[in-house]
């Protein structure tokens, strides 16, 4: 598998025989250039995982790419005209010969129970790799690529490792990082290779350069 990170929560997989783009955000660069995707998958409505204005012209750019949403982004993409999916936890989707489990359902609560929204993890190929959105509340097991987020309002430090050490994947990708600026990235990634089991490899993507995990 191929993953390419355009930077914050935007990832593209190229699984061998579908590619997938999760996530194309505000905070992201790269992904509108993108074409012969399959499916482009919404973990949530927030404008850092869902650019309203990017959106729609990378899906006319991919006119055979399906469009899969959470419940509380429907209105959000019938708003833009966009056809789409809705993904529940507990879905199992099939695009292009992939496998995709819709786990999770709720946001990580920012302070007191707001956000309270929808937000579903994507699980690829039965585990190969796992987004999960805005949260690290479900482990799932048998990961070996996991999408780690790593900072935002909703997160701590402490919980991204612990997250890590749950899932316990082969590889840990650091996504969810564009709120750190480059010292605290750098702190962060300090951290969890101090903190991570030898059984974990930690892989810094570099911007919008596929490599092979």
């Amino acid at each position: 598998m191929q993953i390419v990170h355009f930077g914050h929560a935007c990832v593209l997989l190229d699984t061998g025989s579908a590619r997938l783009l999760i996530d194309p955000g505000l905070f992201s660069a790269g992904f509108e250039q993108t074409e012969g995707l399959d499916a482009v998958l919404i973990t949530h409505q927030h404008f850092d995982h869902l650019d309203e204005k990017r959106l729609p012209a990378l899906l006319a750019a991919n006119p055979g790419a399906k469009l899969v949403v959470d419940p509380d982004s429907v209105e959000t993409v019938k708003k833009l005209g966009l056809a789409h999916t809705v993904a529940n936890p507990g879905d199992k989707l099939t695009i292009a010969g992939a496998t995709v489990d819709v786990v999770g359902g709720r946001h990580a609560d920012i302070y007191g129970d707001k956000p309270g929204i929808t937000n579903v993890g994507y699980l690829v190929d039965g585990g190969a790799f796992l987004h999960p959105g805005d949260s690290v509340a479900d482990v799932v097991s048998g990961v070996d690529v996991l999408g780690l987020p790593v900072s935002g309002p909703w997160l701590k430090l402490s919980e991204a490792i612990d997250f890590a050490k749950a899932v316990a994947p082969r590889v840990a990708v650091p996504i969810h990082e564009a709120v750190h600026s480059e010292i605290g990235l750098g702190i962060t990634m300090n951290w969890l290779n101090m903190t991570k089991p030898d059984t974990i490899e930690i892989v810094k993507l570099a911007h919008g350069e596929a490599t092979k995990v």
